[in-house]
This record gives C-alpha cells, structure tokens and sequence, in this order.
C-alpha cells in the first residue's frame, strides 16, 4: 500500500462518498447517506456480503453485542430491526452485577431506568446481514467487495482511492470504517494512543440448566468480569453468550478445556447461580486493547468506529459508540450537502468530532476506571467497592440516571436515533 498519482488512463468512478469497511458501523452510515439522496460507494475485502437466509437454524454466532435502545432507533430508522428480530435478538429487562470477591451487588431493571427494555443481545452477523439487506438494494449504493486498497491521494479534488484491482474512485468524503487496525487510518497519518488491558477476552456460547430470566449477569472474579448475556434460541431462553476477561494465561487454559471441563469451569465460576452450564460451541479468545484515534478528521477524510475508538467489552458499549458516530456524521454531512455547503471539508467533520470525540472518551475512561477499581485486590479498595455497589443499589434516582447514560440516552441526539 501506497501513496501515488492517479493513472490517467484508467477510468475514475466520482462518488459523493466512499466508505472503505462493510460492517456495522460503515453499512449504516451507507444507509443514512444514501437515504438523504447522497451517491455512496462502499469498498470491502470480504468476497461477499453476509445474507440472512444463510442463518437457518444455526446456533448464535461467539460475538455479540448490547444493542442500546438508541442504537434499536438507528436500526427502525434504516428498516433493518424487523429483519433482525425475525431472526433472533434477545431482550433484556434486568442487569445484575456482583463482585465475587466480597457481598457488594446492584440490580438494574428497565422499569427503573423507564424504557420497556434495557437493551437487545444480537448476533453481530445477524445486525450487519439485516443491514445488508436494506442498504446494499438502495440504488445509490455501489459496492465493491472483494477489494482492497492499494493507494491514497489527497488532490483538489478531495481523496483518490486505487483499489488493489486497478479501479480508482474519487470523493470529497472517504469515511474509515475499516476497524481497530484500520488501514485507511494508517495511510492518512492519523496517530492512535494504544493501550494493551494486559487481558484477553474469551467468547463462547453455552446453555444453561436455568434460565437466563431476561437478565444480563456480570461477576467480577478477582478482578475480571465473566458475562453471561441472554440468549433465546428457538424459543429456549437457557442460552447464553459468554464473555470472560481475563489474563491471558487464564484464557489460554480455558481454550484449551474440552466442553465439558469449560461448562464446569464456568458453572462453578458463576457459582451455579444459572445451574450447570454447558459450552455448545467452540472457545475463542482475543486480545484486549484500547486505542483512541489523536484526530477523528482530516479534510476530506473522517474515522468512525472501531477505527477512530476501540474499548474494552466490560459495558458492551463498542458498537453503540460506532453507531452514535455514523449517525451524527451522517447528520452533519447531509445538512451540509443538502444546503450546497463543502460536506468534505474541514468546517463540516470538525462539528462531527466535536460532538463524539468526548462521549467516547468519557467511556474509554470509564471502562478503564473499572478495570483498575476492580483489578485492586487492596482489601481497603475492595471493603470500598463493595460498599458503593450496594450503596447505589438503594438510591433509586441516581441508578435511574446511571441506566439513562447507559441505554444510550446521553447528550444530543441525531434525528435519526430519536
């Protein structure tokens, strides 16, 4: 990949903007773009994109996500939900989260927070097949999967993309969307601060001898949070989706049990509180590290997503946070567009930075607050911890305004998440 001056010679497709990533966050931030009218290309180095019917009757999918009821609103607004709950998502009105290392406890309940639902757990193949199949048909989305990026080039014109097969788009707004370790973030020159949790997270799916009651759980053993998020299949509600930070030594071993030791190592780390629990897929685990994009903007060039923030999983946040960021940009784009303004320029992405870059940054610095309160094994901390957890559980308006931040409901709004 490279730097380089546009061959002449080769025909060049003009796109009102391009998006190079085709996943959640960049498929939605098609779909808001090209609903407002606006000519969208979309640039991914997946052979195809991922369908719907290809789900069946097959078990749920290792990586889930805590949709928000924000983040449901963007999806109703792209036509996408009622596909997805035809498929599978799984309401939750309950949360429970205990530290295993002393008696400290808090419940929360959407009646508490007044929403008819915390929160959905959905497949994240299921969320982005919905989206596939709304946004992909709109006509003036082109895609061009199965590509990757060969060459970057600012010019008057804005950006210039050589795709790895000799095509060449140009746009006043090419959009990153292509996660973590995005390339396109690297080929712009945007610095990112980088810090490893010193933990990986272990995923897996099992089904429990209980069920799972509507409720998400969440134990904090020795520091590091075992989530067990509910899953219904086929009408079972004793499915669940696991998730365990942990050391990565920890994480090794546990890949490394057949199924029946890991559903024994987690019925007795959950202290049976969802009976015995059995694994029905394969463990996989991952690294945990936390980036923040130093610039979410350049001029003609935008970060959203995993590609301007990555977080830990601890609050399930990730997607949600990438969907706020596809939404707001959407919204400050197409104000500009419609009104005749430069949508590309500087003036215009620096009010989509302004609106996130705190917001994400505030919960980046949340989760990593948890990780060090609930790391310590300090006994002062931990008499501390217990005290405030059980302490809140009581104080009913501060836990509402907890459940409000964390549904989603924080600061402006984009129309199209109202």
């Amino acid at each position: 990949m490279k730097t380089q001056t546009a061959a002449i010679d080769v025909p060049v497709e003009r796109f009102d903007a391009v998006i190079v990533g085709a996943g959640m966050v960049g498929t939605a931030l098609a779909g808001l773009l090209a609903n407002a009218g606006m000519q969208v290309a979309l640039v991914e180095t997946k052979a195809a994109p991922l369908r719907l019917d290809a789900f069946g009757d097959h078990p749920p999918a290792p990586r889930v996500s805590a949709l928000t009821p924000v983040s449901q609103r963007l999806l109703s607004h792209l036509n996408a939900w009622p596909a997805m709950a035809a498929t599978r998502v799984t309401p939750y009105r309950y949360m429970q989260v205990w530290d295993a290392e002393g008696s400290g406890s808090i419940h929360f309940s959407a009646d508490e927070a007044g929403a008819p639902v915390l929160g959905h757990i959905v497949e994240n193949d299921v969320t982005l097949a919905a989206l596939n199949e709304q946004v992909l048909a709109l006509p003036s989305v082109s895609t061009f999967f199965g590509v990757g990026v060969e060459a970057l080039q600012t010019s008057d014109n804005g950006r210039w993309l050589v795709l790895d097969d000799g095509r060449q788009l140009n746009t006043p707004l090419l959009i990153a969307a292509d996660g973590a370790r995005s390339t396109m973030r690297e080929l712009a020159g945007i610095s990112v601060a980088e810090e490893s949790m010193q933990q990986e997270a272990v995923v897996t799916t099992v089904r429990c001898e209980k069920s799972h009651g509507d409720t998400a759980r969440q134990a904090f053993i020795a520091g590091h949070p075992l989530a067990f998020l509910p899953l219904t299949v086929g009408g079972d509600d004793r499915y669940c989706s696991i998730v365990w930070s942990t050391t990565p030594e920890h994480a090794h071993q546990l890949t490394s049990l057949s199924s029946e030791e890991l559903g024994q190592a987690l019925s007795e780390a959950f202290d049976y509180r969802l009976g015995q629990v059995s694994a029905v897929d394969t463990a996989y685990r991952f690294p945990l590290i936390q980036r923040h994009a130093a610039h979410y903007v350049q001029s003609n060039f935008a970060l959203v997503g995993d590609a301007a923030h990555s977080i830990h999983p601890l609050a399930g946040q990730g997607v949600n946070l990438g969907f706020m960021d596809a939404a707001v940009l959407a919204e400050e784009v197409v104000n500009a567009w419609q009104r005749g303004a430069p949508w590309g320029a500087l003036t215009t992405l620096s009010r989509y930075e302004r609106r996130r870059r705190f917001d994400n940054s505030a919960m980046l610095g949340l989760m990593k607050g948890f990780k060090v309160l609930f790391g310590s094994q300090v006994p002062a901390l931990t008499l501390a911890r217990n005290m405030g957890m059980s302490g809140m559980n009581q104080l009913v308006p501060i836990k509402r305004l907890v459940m409000r931040q964390a549904i989603g409901e924080r600061g402006r709004l984009p129309q199209s998440c109202c």
